[in-house]
């Protein structure tokens, strides 16, 4: 059974060819959606960290930003 994804590959690979990728390989597609996942995972999970540090239950733009500082 293959692993369940939230990001669309159709939109990924536009991305990519606006970016001057010709022809990409389903697996590299499928690569990249699981990096990006992966990180969304990660800073989702430091941004909640840092609102239920303060008592809030939003997560703002400024809680992404401080959450994943590598992205910026």
């Amino acid at each position: 059974m293959a692993k369940k994804s939230y990001i669309a590959k159709a939109p990924v690979r536009r991305l990519m060819k606006t970016e001057g990728a010709d022809l990409v390989a389903e697996d590299a597609l499928l690569f990249l959606i699981s990096k990006i996942e992966e990180e969304a995972k990660e800073v989702t999970k430091s941004a909640i960290s840092l609102v239920k540090d303060d008592k809030r239950k939003k997560i703002t733009a400024e809680d992404i930003k401080k959450a994943s500082p590598t992205l910026l």
